[in-house]
C-alpha cells in the first residue's frame, strides 16, 4: 500500500554535525513543504529563535512595553473623567473675563446683609434714639413741687431725663425736671428759683413755671431764656376729686401744649450741654468691673464664679433736714440696674404715668402709678442758707464748687461738683479730677446742704 505523504528523508550525518549545512537544509525542506523531523529541542533557543520577517526581540518588548503604557494611562484618564463628574463636585469658577462684560445699572443682591446704621445716642440721657433730629428736640424745664399739700404724686417725672432736687423753703424740696419730647401729662408746675434757672440754663430749654421769686424773673430777662410762665393756653388747672385734693398744685400741662408753645415761637430745637455718659455697651463694662465678686487674673486661677455680681453700695439715703417726708432714701435694684427711690417714712415715691393719654386730664383718675427709680443718683454738697430779702426762701449756692458722690452700677464714686457761671454746665471729676462719665438713663441730682448729710 502507498503512502501519499512524501517520505521523511533523515538527515545526512554530514548535516547534522555541520549548523550551516542544517540550516541550509531547513530552509529547503521549507520550501518543498516537506516535515521537520521532530527533534528535541532546548527551549532557551527557541526562545531565541526569531521567525523571517519578524521584528528583532527588542523592538518587540518595547512595543509591548509602550502599549502597555497607554493602555494604563487610557484606563486613569477614563477613571479620572468618570470621578470628576460623578463623585466629585468642583466649586464654581467665578471668574469673568473682564473684555466681555457691558455696563449695565447695579442690581440690589438680595442676599447681601443690609449694614445696620450707626447708632444715635441721646447728649441728655445717653439713651438709644433713633435720629439726629430727636436728639436736638427742643427741651422743656418744670418747675415741680414736692409738698404734702397736693403736690404728690406728681405726673410725668418718670419721663424727665435729668432731675434737679433742692428745699425751696421751710425744708421743703421742689425739682427742675428736664424733659426732651415730653409726656402727655406734667405737672403740678409752682414757681421757680434763681438756682434752678442755673441749673436750667445750660440745657437751652423752654422754662415752665407759674411765676416765682424776683430774682429768678429778673434773671429770665438777663440770661434771654425762653419763658413760659403761667399761661392758661397752654396749661389747665384741675378739679380735686375726693381721692386727691390738689390744693394748689393744681396747674398741668402737656407734651402737645409745650409744642405749640415753641412752635409759635419758633423754638423748634435746643443746643444742650450735656454730661459726659457712658455708651450702654461701656456702661454695663464698667458695672460688671465695679461689681465683679471674683475678678479674673491673668497670673492666679480664679477660685469663684467670675459671672457673680455684687453691687458695693446697695443702700444710701440723703438727709435735707428735720422732715422725714423730705429725706429721700435709695435701693439698688440689680435687674434694673436702677435705684428706686423712696422717703425716710417708708413710703415709696410713686408718680403717675399717663402714657396713652390725651387731653385736660385729671391725672389720678386715669393714669398709673409708678415708683421713681433713676440710672443716676448724685449728691451735690451746696452751702445754704434762708435769703436775705426774705428770711423765708433759701439762697442756695448753685455756681462754685464742692464735694460730690455719684451712685451708679451699683457703687459709688466720691469726688467733686463745680460750675463756673449759670451758662455753663456742671462738671463733675473723681477724687483724681479726672471727668465721671454717667451711665444711660435719667439722672436725678440733690443739691444736700452742707449741713445735710450723705448716709451710706
Amino acid at each position: 500500500m502507498q503512502n501519499d505523504v512524501a517520505p521523511t528523508v533523515a538527515p545526512s550525518p554530514s548535516a547534522e554535525e555541520d549548523p550551516a549545512k542544517l540550516a541550509e537544509e531547513l530552509a529547503k525542506r521549507r520550501a518543498k513543504n516537506l516535515t521537520l523531523p521532530k527533534e528535541p529541542v532546548d527551549p532557551e533557543e527557541v526562545e531565541d529563535t526569531e521567525k523571517p520577517g519578524d521584528p528583532p526581540k527588542k523592538s518587540k518588548k518595547k512595543l509591548f512595553i509602550a502599549l502597555s503604557v497607554i493602555f494604563v494611562l487610557l484606563l486613569a484618564a477614563g477613571g479620572g473623567t468618570a470621578y470628576y463628574f460623578l463623585v466629585y463636585k468642583p466649586e464654581q469658577d467665578n471668574r469673568v473675563d473682564v473684555s466681555q462684560i457691558t455696563e449695565k445699572a447695579p442690581s440690589a443682591d438680595p442676599e447681601k446683609k443690609k449694614e445696620e446704621p450707626p447708632k444715635i445716642y441721646s447728649r441728655l440721657s445717653g439713651e438709644p434714639i433713633s435720629s439726629e433730629a430727636e436728639d436736638s428736640a427742643p427741651t422743656y424745664c418744670v418747675q415741680v413741687p414736692n409738698g404734702v399739700d397736693g403736690a404728690r404724686p406728681q405726673v410725668g417725672l418718670t419721663d424727665a431725663k435729668v432731675v434737679f432736687e433742692a428745699i425751696a423753703e421751710s425744708g421743703i424740696t421742689r425739682f427742675a425736671a428736664i424733659f426732651q419730647n415730653p409726656p402727655a401729662v406734667i405737672g403740678p408746675i409752682r414757681s421757680l428759683r434763681i438756682y434752678y434757672l442755673n441749673w436750667d440754663t445750660p440745657f437751652d430749654c423752654t422754662v415752665v413755671h407759674a411765676g416765682g421769686a424776683d430774682d429768678a424773673i429778673a434773671a429770665l430777662k438777663t440770661y434771654g431764656s425762653r419763658d413760659l410762665s403761667e399761661d392758661m393756653s397752654y396749661m389747665w388747672r384741675t378739679q380735686s376729686t375726693s381721692a386727691l385734693n390738689r390744693l394748689w398744685n393744681n396747674l398741668f400741662t402737656s407734651g402737645e401744649l409745650l409744642k405749640n408753645f415753641n412752635d409759635s415761637k419758633g423754638y423748634l430745637s435746643s443746643d444742650i450741654k450735656a454730661f459726659p455718659r457712658f455708651s450702654p455697651s461701656d456702661a454695663e463694662k464698667n458695672k460688671i468691673n465695679l461689681q465683679a465678686v471674683h475678678k479674673l487674673k491673668i497670673d492666679t486661677p480664679s477660685t469663684g464664679n467670675t459671672d457673680e455680681l455684687s453691687p458695693k453700695v446697695a443702700h444710701f439715703s440723703f438727709t435735707f433736714g428735720l422732715i422725714p417726708n423730705f429725706n429721700p432714701v435709695f435701693d439698688y435694684d440689680a435687674e434694673t440696674n436702677s435705684y428706686r427711690r423712696s422717703y425716710e417714712t417708708g413710703a415709696p415715691h410713686e408718680v403717675y404715668d399717663c402714657a396713652g393719654q390725651s387731653g385736660e386730664i385729671v391725672p389720678e383718675a386715669v393714669c398709673t402709678p409708678k415708683q421713681l427709680s433713676p440710672s443716676v443718683v448724685i449728691a451735690m454738697v451746696v452751702q445754704e442758707k434762708k435769703a436775705a430779702y426774705d428770711n423765708y426762701h433759701e439762697d442756695i449756692a448753685s455756681i462754685g464748687a464742692g464735694d460730690a458722690y455719684i451712685f451708679q452700677n451699683g457703687d459709688v464714686i466720691k469726688g467733686t461738683w463745680e460750675k463756673s457761671s449759670p451758662t455753663e454746665q456742671i462738671l463733675f471729676r473723681n477724687e483724681a479730677g479726672e471727668t465721671i462719665s454717667l451711665v444711660p438713663g435719667q439722672t436725678w441730682i440733690s443739691a444736700v446742704p452742707a449741713y445735710g448729710s450723705v448716709n451710706f
